[in-house]
């Protein structure tokens, strides 16, 4: 089974010593997308096609993940080398800069990479992901304590590996479709996709290395100068996994801000209401409402 539309390639790029998989589709300025946990390219199916005629559009797998390389190292999979794949991505495609549409996992490297490198994020677009200092003291909460039981989990060695393959990885029907409010956005072909994703060889534990490095970031401990780059945020705001209070503040961050909320949606917002994400995102960019 394919799932490349006609017009969608598969590439693959060497970026910071590793080789990483990417899709991509169009032609012009350069839109990266970065995914989250536990996904891959494939989550941004849906946005793929309807931002491709105005700009080269690149989905990458992040490193540990579907086709892209993974360390065995777990050292590894820290934020200093995922901004550093990031800044090889667009270098290594011949920009010097990119709009950074990101989710979740893939939206926390984005905060980081327009902190370190905001010369190279012309705009940026994250997705139910809250600034790393925001998501730093809402940890420091029991409300988010609660909700992010899944991350001091994921830090004991073997068995989240064990739970998460348990029954033919069962585990990821129950974060897509278990978690969305609308059951009818994951078909049973897109949770087999996800799946053989997931069990590619040496992937599962890479994925879960992004997590057993969390506590070594000291997010909370860092000068967050503010940015100056147009930021758009979008949050379901029903995520089970991230509080609608973590947005509260971001203005002390961002200079230049816009909040979009969506209603009766869940953490995986561009694969549970594509249209709406879609249409804020061309609202955004100031892209014609519709292709003529």
């Amino acid at each position: 089974m394919s799932l490349l539309k006609d017009n969608w390639q598969h590439e693959y790029i060497y970026s910071n010593g590793i080789k990483l998989h990417y899709i991509t589709s169009g032609e012009g300025s350069l839109m990266l997308m970065l995914h989250g946990f536990p996904e891959f390219w494939y989550s941004w199916r849906h946005q793929i096609p309807e931002f491709s005629p105005y700009f080269k559009v690149v989905a990458v797998d992040l490193r540990g993940y579907n086709h892209s390389d993974k360390p065995q190292e777990k050292s590894a999979y820290v934020m200093d080398e995922f901004i550093k794949d990031v800044q090889g991505i667009i270098t290594g495609l011949g920009y010097e800069k990119c709009i950074l549409v990101a989710h979740d996992w893939g939206g926390m490297i984005a905060w980081n990479f327009a902190h370190i490198h905001p010369e190279m994020v012309e705009k940026l677009i994250v997705l139910n992901i809250p600034h790393p200092a925001k998501l730093s003291q809402g940890l420091n909460t029991f409300r988010q304590l609660l909700r992010s039981w899944y991350i001091f989990f994921f830090q004991l060695p073997f068995l989240p590996e064990l739970y998460i393959k348990a029954g033919n990885y069962q585990m990821i029907e129950k974060i897509f479709p278990g978690m969305a409010i609308d059951k009818t956005a994951f078909t049973p072909e897109d949770i087999n996709i996800f799946k053989q994703a997931v069990a590619q060889p040496g992937a599962l534990t890479a994925m879960l290395n992004y997590y057993r490095n969390i506590f070594q970031a000291k997010i909370s401990n860092k000068n967050w100068q503010k940015l100056d780059i147009p930021t758009l945020m979008i949050w379901g705001e029903n995520d089970a996994a991230l509080g609608k209070e973590l947005t509260y503040g971001t203005q002390s961050y961002v200079n230049q801000l816009q909040i979009k909320y969506i209603p009766n949606c869940s953490h995986w917002v561009q694969q549970e209401k594509p249209q709406l994400v879609n249409q804020y995102i061309r609202e955004f960019l100031e892209l014609p409402s519709q292709i003529m």
